[in-house]
Protein backbone atom coordinates (compact mmCIF):
# COMPACT_ATOMS: atom_id res chain seq x y z
CA UNK A 1 0.00 0.00 0.00
CA UNK A 2 2.30 2.09 0.93
CA UNK A 3 4.58 1.65 -2.38
CA UNK A 4 1.05 2.88 -4.65
CA UNK A 5 0.75 5.61 -2.76
CA UNK A 6 4.03 6.89 -2.94
CA UNK A 7 3.90 6.12 -7.05
CA UNK A 8 0.99 8.34 -6.97
CA UNK A 9 2.43 11.07 -5.14
CA UNK A 10 5.52 10.88 -7.22
CA UNK A 11 3.72 10.84 -10.13
CA UNK A 12 1.55 13.74 -10.03
CA UNK A 13 1.53 14.93 -6.43
CA UNK A 14 -2.25 16.59 -5.69
CA UNK A 15 -3.36 18.05 -2.70
CA UNK A 16 -5.82 15.55 -1.59
CA UNK A 17 -3.23 12.82 -1.99
CA UNK A 18 -0.74 14.50 0.53
CA UNK A 19 -3.08 15.05 2.81
CA UNK A 20 -3.87 11.11 2.47
CA UNK A 21 -0.52 10.59 2.88
CA UNK A 22 -0.11 12.86 6.04
CA UNK A 23 -3.11 10.98 7.49
CA UNK A 24 -2.05 7.55 7.27
CA UNK A 25 1.90 8.56 8.35
CA UNK A 26 -0.12 9.80 11.31
CA UNK A 27 -2.49 7.43 11.90
CA UNK A 28 0.20 5.32 12.04
CA UNK A 29 2.21 7.11 14.41
CA UNK A 30 -0.42 7.04 17.00
CA UNK A 31 -1.54 3.02 16.68
CA UNK A 32 1.98 2.29 17.59
CA UNK A 33 1.67 4.89 20.89
CA UNK A 34 -1.18 3.98 22.13
CA UNK A 35 0.17 0.00 22.44
CA UNK A 36 2.89 1.10 24.07
CA UNK A 37 0.93 3.30 26.43
CA UNK A 38 -1.13 -0.27 26.97
CA UNK A 39 1.91 -1.91 27.50
CA UNK A 40 2.98 0.11 30.10
CA UNK A 41 -0.10 0.41 31.84
CA UNK A 42 0.00 -3.99 32.36
CA UNK A 43 3.71 -3.36 33.70
CA UNK A 44 2.19 -0.98 36.38
CA UNK A 45 -0.57 -2.76 37.06
CA UNK A 46 1.60 -6.17 37.84
CA UNK A 47 3.07 -4.22 41.07
CA UNK A 48 2.29 -2.07 44.14
CA UNK A 49 2.61 1.34 43.74
CA UNK A 50 4.13 2.00 47.00
CA UNK A 51 5.68 -0.47 49.63
CA UNK A 52 6.31 0.61 52.60
CA UNK A 53 9.39 -0.41 54.35
CA UNK A 54 11.54 0.60 57.81
CA UNK A 55 15.32 1.56 57.47
CA UNK A 56 17.22 2.73 60.11
CA UNK A 57 14.74 3.23 62.18
CA UNK A 58 12.86 5.30 59.81
CA UNK A 59 9.83 4.33 57.67
CA UNK A 60 9.92 5.33 54.34
CA UNK A 61 7.53 5.39 51.40
CA UNK A 62 8.90 3.68 48.40
CA UNK A 63 7.38 4.91 45.09
CA UNK A 64 7.16 2.56 41.82
CA UNK A 65 9.43 4.52 39.64
CA UNK A 66 10.28 2.11 36.33
CA UNK A 67 9.43 -1.46 35.25
CA UNK A 68 12.21 -2.67 33.10
CA UNK A 69 11.11 -5.14 29.77
CA UNK A 70 12.54 -7.73 31.54
CA UNK A 71 9.90 -7.21 34.44
CA UNK A 72 12.81 -5.46 36.70
CA UNK A 73 10.25 -3.13 39.56
CA UNK A 74 12.28 -0.20 40.62
CA UNK A 75 10.93 1.54 43.22
CA UNK A 76 12.73 4.92 45.04
CA UNK A 77 12.37 6.56 48.24
CA UNK A 78 13.65 10.13 49.68
CA UNK A 79 17.63 10.58 50.45
CA UNK A 80 17.97 8.91 47.07
CA UNK A 81 17.50 4.92 48.53
CA UNK A 82 15.96 2.40 46.18
CA UNK A 83 15.11 -0.93 45.64
CA UNK A 84 14.60 -3.79 43.04
CA UNK A 85 12.22 -6.19 42.45
CA UNK A 86 10.46 -9.08 40.00
CA UNK A 87 6.91 -10.28 39.51
CA UNK A 88 8.75 -13.57 41.55
CA UNK A 89 11.83 -12.77 43.01
CA UNK A 90 12.62 -11.09 46.32
CA UNK A 91 13.36 -7.52 46.91
CA UNK A 92 16.75 -6.04 46.59
CA UNK A 93 18.55 -2.86 48.20
CA UNK A 94 20.03 -0.51 45.00
CA UNK A 95 23.43 0.27 45.91
CA UNK A 96 24.04 -1.09 48.90
CA UNK A 97 24.13 -5.06 50.57
CA UNK A 98 22.33 -3.28 53.39
CA UNK A 99 18.59 -2.53 53.49
CA UNK A 100 15.51 -2.63 55.66
CA UNK A 101 12.59 -4.69 56.69
CA UNK A 102 11.84 -4.75 52.49
CA UNK A 103 14.79 -6.63 51.65
CA UNK A 104 14.70 -10.10 50.93
CA UNK A 105 10.78 -10.62 50.79
CA UNK A 106 8.50 -11.59 47.77
CA UNK A 107 5.34 -9.42 46.55
CA UNK A 108 3.38 -12.32 48.34
CA UNK A 109 4.84 -11.37 51.55
CA UNK A 110 5.43 -7.68 51.19
CA UNK A 111 1.48 -8.02 50.65
CA UNK A 112 0.71 -10.40 53.63
CA UNK A 113 2.47 -8.14 55.83
CA UNK A 114 0.53 -4.69 55.10
CA UNK A 115 3.59 -3.20 53.21
CA UNK A 116 2.63 -3.25 49.88
CA UNK A 117 -0.38 -1.02 48.52
CA UNK A 118 -1.96 -0.57 45.04
CA UNK A 119 -3.70 1.95 43.68
CA UNK A 120 -7.46 1.20 43.53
Amino acid sequence: MAQSLLRMICARPTKMMMVMLFATCASQQFSTASGSTAQAADAFSSFPFVVGCEYKGTFHAYYLSRVTPEGVATYVASEKIAGTITLDGHAKAVGGSTGGSCVGKTLAELRASGQAHDLK
